[in-house]
């Protein structure tokens, strides 16, 4: 990784560019987690920072997929195009996520949906085809690679199911619970809202005004206080109620 393509650090953002901070954010990446220090090495060295402004595409649907992106700050929003040209929203990457993993089992060799910066964004690119030498030498990182697909896999066959056989309502509970701490968590529970309500509404497949409706209905019920972009979870079992419940 050249030093001409990290900025100089200059403020807290910027601190994110560190070689320290990469390095814990590619670990971070539970595939990659387990490679040693000249591996790691070695795929920073051959990997670079890029910006994104706000809209800008990363890459399109149905292009040839020769890089694999791991989210450094921002977000980014994962669109695949229906039949009819219209985009609907798969859902929304933020720091720590990976983008175009999907495109290493796709024979085509091509993305398999769009990925649009919602506002600036910074990605590190890694070259697919040196992700591919790590999964060859790594059977465990393959191993892990392919039952992130299968959770990938399992959450995207939830979300149909959702969208065709359960209210909106249901589809926020699903949401909410999903974007859980997993394990024991000390003191409440707590899921970040940073994704800008429109987007998260057209990726549960509902109105603006109608997740704000929502939302408001579970903080008078006392399930959950949203306090600006942190939403504290005060029941879970009456929010998996809900879910079950509600029509």
């Amino acid at each position: 990784m050249s030093t001409d393509t990290v900025p100089v650090p200059s403020s807290s953002t910027d601190l994110l560019f560190r070689p320290r901070q990469l390095r814990e954010l590619v670990c971070g990446v539970p595939w990659l987690g387990d490679l040693d220090e000249a591996q790691l090495d070695a795929l920073l060295k051959d990997s670079e920072v890029r910006t994104l402004k706000p809209r800008e595409w990363l890459f399109r649907q149905d292009a040839p997929a020769k890089w694999l992106y791991v989210v450094i700050s921002g977000a980014v929003r994962l669109v695949r195009s229906a039949g009819d040209g219209r985009l609907a929203t798969i859902r929304c990457v933020e720091r720590g996520g990976t983008l175009g993993e999907l495109s290493m089992v796709s024979s085509a060799g091509v993305y398999l949906y769009s990925a649009e910066a919602l506002r600036r964004t910074h990605v590190l690119t890694i070259r697919a085809a040196h992700c591919r030498e790590i999964m060859d030498r790594q059977p465990a990182c393959r191993a892990e690679f392919m039952s992130r697909l299968a959770l990938e896999l399992t959450e995207r066959l939830e979300d149909m199911a959702l969208l065709t056989q359960a209210d909106a309502m249901a589809r926020l509970v699903s949401y909410i619970l999903r974007q859980l701490p997993a394990g024991r968590v000390r003191g409440p529970r707590v899921v970040r809202l940073t994704i800008p309500k429109r987007w998260l509404a057209a990726q549960l497949a509902m109105t603006p005004e109608t997740l704000s409706r929502l939302l408001a209905r579970l903080r008078e019920e006392g399930v959950i206080n949203i306090d600006r972009q942190r939403l504290v979870v005060l029941d879970e079992q009456k929010l998996r109620d809900f879910m079950l419940s509600d029509d």
